[in-house]
């Protein structure tokens, strides 16, 4: 739902990955975003009214995005989705950072786009700490890709993990994605991707942004 520049690239994305996509919008004109050789579904409508998302099939849709430029009409029809419909995997778009964590713990996932782009702003200003990647529907356990001290680099995910309590779950690696077990060791300009336990999220930063104790070695 949505056809701005999120909406219209996320539906070409899915598509060029062979899936079946629909696109509402209450705008036609919104449509003209999508490419000449987009072969999905244009339903104009409001993404929240049963009648355009049965007509957009929702019915036997696997997965559904919320993506407007309007937090109440993202929350509603992502309700709908999934309340209604039972689509199992829904995600909606949200301005509103706290209205986001409200609706996380209502078992709504949401992409609280203000705090994203905020974050990797600051990723940028201030390089050392933690950016989230992903938070399960409960806001218990998260994914966050965590800047580390130098002191690190040549240290292996076993002592990474020992020190933090969080488990590396993988490594960004110049251009390629690293799946790791206890051994692979910390290469300088490695990005470290940690699963842990949100309560925790402050003290493994804390852990990781500062040189790792010697003794322990």
């Amino acid at each position: 739902m949505g056809c701005g520049r999120v909406g219209a690239s996320l539906a070409q994305e899915i598509e060029s990955r062979g899936h079946s996509v629909a696109v509402i919008d209450q705008n036609p004109e919104a449509f003209r975003r999508l490419s000449g050789d987009f072969g999905g579904q244009k339903v104009t409508g409001v993404g929240f009214d049963r009648d355009t998302l049965v007509q957009a099939g929702i019915e036997d849709t696997y997965a559904f995005a919320a993506v407007s430029d309007g937090d109440n009409s993202n929350v509603l029809a992502a309700r709908v989705a999934r309340e209604t419909f039972g689509v199992a995997n829904v995600v909606a778009r949200i301005y509103d950072p706290k209205r986001a964590e409200i609706y996380q713990r209502l078992g709504i996932p949401t992409v609280a786009t203000v705090r994203w782009t905020a974050n990797q702003v600051l990723r940028r200003m201030l390089p050392l700490g933690a950016t989230d990647e992903y938070r399960d529907p409960s806001g218990e356990v998260r994914l966050a890709q965590v800047d580390y001290h130098p002191g690190w680099t040549g240290r292996s995910v076993r002592r990474i993990e020992a020190a933090t309590g969080g488990r590396v779950a993988f490594l960004s690696r110049y251009t390629d994605g690293v799946m790791v077990t206890g051994e692979t060791v910390l290469q300088e300009n490695d990005e470290l991707h940690v699963l842990m336990r949100s309560d925790d999220a402050d003290a493994v930063e804390r852990t990781l942004t500062h040189a790792p104790d010697p003794k322990e070695d």
